[in-house]
Protein backbone atom coordinates (compact mmCIF):
# COMPACT_ATOMS: atom_id res chain seq x y z
CA UNK A 1 0.00 0.00 0.00
CA UNK A 2 1.44 3.39 -0.97
CA UNK A 3 1.80 6.23 1.49
CA UNK A 4 -1.20 7.99 -0.04
CA UNK A 5 -3.44 4.91 -0.14
CA UNK A 6 -5.64 4.33 2.86
CA UNK A 7 -7.74 1.38 3.85
CA UNK A 8 -11.37 2.45 3.57
CA UNK A 9 -13.87 1.51 6.24
CA UNK A 10 -16.23 -1.29 5.27
CA UNK A 11 -19.20 -0.08 3.29
CA UNK A 12 -22.40 -1.37 4.82
CA UNK A 13 -26.02 -0.28 5.02
CA UNK A 14 -28.56 -0.92 7.73
CA UNK A 15 -31.93 -2.09 6.43
CA UNK A 16 -34.97 -2.21 8.72
CA UNK A 17 -35.83 -5.76 9.76
CA UNK A 18 -38.70 -7.24 7.74
CA UNK A 19 -40.72 -10.44 7.29
CA UNK A 20 -38.17 -11.68 4.76
CA UNK A 21 -35.33 -11.74 7.32
CA UNK A 22 -36.33 -14.92 9.16
CA UNK A 23 -33.61 -16.90 7.36
CA UNK A 24 -30.96 -14.48 8.60
CA UNK A 25 -32.28 -14.80 12.14
CA UNK A 26 -32.08 -18.58 11.88
CA UNK A 27 -28.45 -18.27 10.73
CA UNK A 28 -27.79 -15.94 13.68
CA UNK A 29 -29.16 -18.69 15.95
CA UNK A 30 -26.32 -21.11 15.12
CA UNK A 31 -24.10 -22.41 17.96
CA UNK A 32 -21.07 -20.35 16.83
CA UNK A 33 -23.24 -17.20 16.89
CA UNK A 34 -24.83 -17.85 20.29
CA UNK A 35 -21.88 -19.29 22.22
CA UNK A 36 -21.75 -16.27 24.58
CA UNK A 37 -25.55 -15.86 24.68
CA UNK A 38 -26.63 -19.12 26.26
CA UNK A 39 -26.71 -21.18 23.05
CA UNK A 40 -29.27 -21.52 20.25
CA UNK A 41 -32.91 -20.79 20.94
CA UNK A 42 -35.80 -23.09 20.09
CA UNK A 43 -37.64 -22.55 16.80
CA UNK A 44 -40.57 -21.18 18.80
CA UNK A 45 -38.33 -18.53 20.40
CA UNK A 46 -36.76 -17.68 17.04
CA UNK A 47 -40.20 -17.10 15.52
CA UNK A 48 -41.19 -14.95 18.51
CA UNK A 49 -37.97 -12.94 18.23
CA UNK A 50 -38.55 -12.47 14.49
CA UNK A 51 -42.05 -11.12 15.15
CA UNK A 52 -40.65 -8.75 17.78
CA UNK A 53 -37.91 -7.50 15.44
CA UNK A 54 -40.39 -7.00 12.59
CA UNK A 55 -42.79 -5.11 14.86
CA UNK A 56 -40.02 -2.67 15.81
CA UNK A 57 -39.97 -1.46 12.20
CA UNK A 58 -43.60 -0.31 12.50
CA UNK A 59 -43.11 1.63 15.74
CA UNK A 60 -41.57 5.05 16.33
CA UNK A 61 -37.76 4.92 16.23
CA UNK A 62 -37.63 6.00 19.89
CA UNK A 63 -38.94 2.50 20.74
CA UNK A 64 -35.96 0.84 19.08
CA UNK A 65 -35.04 -0.68 15.77
CA UNK A 66 -33.60 -3.93 14.49
CA UNK A 67 -31.65 -3.97 11.24
CA UNK A 68 -30.04 -6.43 8.94
CA UNK A 69 -26.51 -5.43 8.00
CA UNK A 70 -25.94 -5.57 4.25
CA UNK A 71 -22.87 -5.05 2.10
CA UNK A 72 -23.28 -1.84 0.09
CA UNK A 73 -21.78 -3.24 -3.10
CA UNK A 74 -23.69 -6.54 -3.28
CA UNK A 75 -26.68 -6.11 -0.96
CA UNK A 76 -25.73 -9.39 0.70
CA UNK A 77 -26.96 -9.76 4.29
CA UNK A 78 -24.00 -10.30 6.63
CA UNK A 79 -25.56 -9.92 10.09
CA UNK A 80 -27.82 -7.91 12.33
CA UNK A 81 -27.67 -4.99 14.73
CA UNK A 82 -30.25 -3.10 16.73
CA UNK A 83 -31.12 -0.95 19.71
CA UNK A 84 -34.02 -0.98 22.15
CA UNK A 85 -34.94 0.85 25.37
CA UNK A 86 -34.32 -0.63 28.80
CA UNK A 87 -33.82 0.62 32.34
CA UNK A 88 -30.16 0.53 33.33
CA UNK A 89 -28.96 1.72 36.72
CA UNK A 90 -32.36 3.31 37.32
CA UNK A 91 -32.51 5.38 34.13
CA UNK A 92 -33.84 4.94 30.61
CA UNK A 93 -31.09 3.91 28.20
CA UNK A 94 -30.82 2.12 24.89
CA UNK A 95 -29.24 -1.32 24.76
CA UNK A 96 -27.62 -2.60 21.59
CA UNK A 97 -26.80 -6.02 20.22
CA UNK A 98 -25.01 -7.11 17.06
CA UNK A 99 -23.78 -10.16 15.24
CA UNK A 100 -21.89 -10.75 12.01
CA UNK A 101 -22.06 -14.16 10.33
CA UNK A 102 -18.82 -16.15 10.71
CA UNK A 103 -17.84 -16.08 7.04
CA UNK A 104 -17.85 -12.24 7.09
CA UNK A 105 -15.89 -11.70 10.30
CA UNK A 106 -12.49 -10.05 10.44
CA UNK A 107 -13.39 -7.29 7.97
CA UNK A 108 -14.49 -4.57 10.40
CA UNK A 109 -18.17 -5.06 9.57
CA UNK A 110 -19.29 -5.37 13.20
CA UNK A 111 -17.51 -2.13 14.13
CA UNK A 112 -19.09 -0.37 11.14
CA UNK A 113 -22.53 -1.77 12.05
CA UNK A 114 -22.19 -0.69 15.68
CA UNK A 115 -21.14 2.82 14.66
CA UNK A 116 -24.09 2.99 12.26
CA UNK A 117 -26.59 1.87 14.91
CA UNK A 118 -25.20 4.47 17.34
CA UNK A 119 -26.04 7.10 14.69
CA UNK A 120 -29.55 5.62 14.28
CA UNK A 121 -30.15 5.64 18.05
CA UNK A 122 -28.85 9.21 18.27
CA UNK A 123 -31.24 10.32 15.52
CA UNK A 124 -34.18 8.55 17.20
CA UNK A 125 -34.19 11.15 19.97
CA UNK A 126 -34.95 8.78 22.86
CA UNK A 127 -32.64 7.94 25.76
CA UNK A 128 -29.34 9.79 25.68
CA UNK A 129 -26.99 6.84 26.24
CA UNK A 130 -26.56 3.52 24.48
CA UNK A 131 -25.07 0.47 26.21
CA UNK A 132 -23.72 -2.89 25.08
CA UNK A 133 -23.25 -5.73 27.55
CA UNK A 134 -20.93 -8.36 26.09
CA UNK A 135 -19.76 -11.20 28.30
CA UNK A 136 -16.42 -10.42 29.94
CA UNK A 137 -15.15 -13.63 28.28
CA UNK A 138 -16.18 -12.56 24.77
CA UNK A 139 -12.89 -11.00 23.66
CA UNK A 140 -14.02 -10.19 20.11
CA UNK A 141 -17.24 -8.45 21.16
CA UNK A 142 -15.42 -6.35 23.75
CA UNK A 143 -12.87 -5.35 21.09
CA UNK A 144 -15.71 -4.34 18.74
CA UNK A 145 -17.13 -2.01 21.39
CA UNK A 146 -13.70 -0.46 22.00
CA UNK A 147 -12.98 -0.02 18.27
CA UNK A 148 -16.43 1.51 17.71
CA UNK A 149 -15.62 4.21 20.29
CA UNK A 150 -17.69 3.04 23.26
CA UNK A 151 -16.32 3.48 26.79
CA UNK A 152 -16.09 0.59 29.23
CA UNK A 153 -17.68 1.47 32.57
CA UNK A 154 -16.58 -1.86 34.06
CA UNK A 155 -18.07 -5.19 34.90
CA UNK A 156 -21.77 -5.52 35.73
CA UNK A 157 -24.15 -8.31 36.66
CA UNK A 158 -26.47 -9.01 33.75
CA UNK A 159 -29.02 -11.66 32.83
CA UNK A 160 -29.08 -13.24 29.40
CA UNK A 161 -31.06 -15.07 28.51
CA UNK A 162 -33.48 -13.82 31.20
CA UNK A 163 -32.93 -15.77 34.39
CA UNK A 164 -29.34 -16.70 33.49
CA UNK A 165 -26.65 -14.64 35.28
CA UNK A 166 -23.90 -13.34 33.02
CA UNK A 167 -20.72 -11.45 33.89
CA UNK A 168 -20.72 -8.59 31.40
CA UNK A 169 -18.84 -5.45 30.63
CA UNK A 170 -20.94 -2.29 30.40
CA UNK A 171 -19.82 -0.41 27.27
CA UNK A 172 -21.59 2.89 26.63
CA UNK A 173 -21.65 6.01 24.51
CA UNK A 174 -23.51 9.27 24.78
CA UNK A 175 -26.10 10.15 22.18
CA UNK A 176 -26.18 13.93 22.62
CA UNK A 177 -28.15 16.36 24.78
Amino acid sequence: MSETARELPPQIHLVAWSDGDLGLLRRNNAPEMTEHLGGPETEEKVLSRHAKYTALSARPATEGRMFKVVLADSGEAVGSVGYWPRIGEGEAVYETGYGILPEFRGRGLAVAALRAVVAEARAAGGPRTLHAYPSVDHTASNAICRKAGLTCAGEVAFEYPPGTPLRSNDWWTGLGD
